[in-house]
């Protein structure tokens, strides 16, 4: 298993830190991923969690594009200015910081959320919102009015 898959959802303890899940943290030793790229998402109110080949995939976009365009300073705005590096604990703990708290608004508890080479951080009731609507997309996806 080298992928971020499913979901799940943790509480925060009283000092801030919430476990990983065990199979992503599996996922993590596999890669040797030793830290942890953070990224508010683009998208979603979820932080992007993934080891320095995420933050290089971002990279790869800004740089294939004019240094000097709105298009890549915005990215890199976003990118480098909306991203920090964390680490687990030894236990496989991660500290929920301001910085995931304020853009997510996860307060006691986190769902962790597979998304195949990195995994999300979502307040859970939001996450629910956003597959429900998924899901509902997906439902319409190809049908055409009458």
């Amino acid at each position: 298993m080298n992928r971020f898959l499913s979901n799940a959802t943790n509480r925060i303890d009283t000092k801030g830190r919430v476990s990983v899940p065990a199979p992503f943290r599996a996922v993590l030793a596999q890669r040797n991923v030793q830290e942890l790229y953070c990224l508010q998402d683009l998208v979603f109110p979820a932080i992007s969690v993934g080891g320095p080949d995420l933050l290089e995939r971002y990279e790869r976009q800004i740089a294939s594009a004019d240094p000097f365009s709105p298009e890549a300073n915005a990215m890199s705005l976003l990118v480098h200015g909306g991203g920090v590096y964390m680490r687990l604990d030894a236990e496989g703990r991660l500290m929920v910081t301001d910085f995931i708290r304020d853009f997510t608004g996860i307060t006691t508890e986190v769902t962790f959320v597979g998304r195949s080479d990195h995994f999300q951080l979502w307040q859970p009731q939001a996450f629910h919102e956003a597959q429900v609507a998924a899901r509902a997309g997906r439902a319409t996806f190809g049908v055409r009015p009458a």
